[in-house]
């Protein structure tokens, strides 16, 4: 995993952190949870993110 792979890689971890926060607390349903998801997996292309997400890349 190179540097920049790394920096997506936290970035997308980092920020899904906070949403899951904000689904567990009732702040946001689950399908707003999937949407972001899916959103933050196209904005960060993890490598690893893809396999822990819910949602799959098409």
């Amino acid at each position: 995993m190179n540097e920049e792979q790394f920096e997506a890689e936290k970035g997308y971890q980092a920020s899904l952190l906070c949403f899951r926060q904000m689904l567990e607390n009732g702040k946001i349903t689950q399908e707003e949870y999937e949407q972001i998801d899916t959103i933050l997996l196209e904005k960060y292309r993890p490598l690893l993110g893809t396999l822990f997400c819910d949602n799959r890349l098409t």
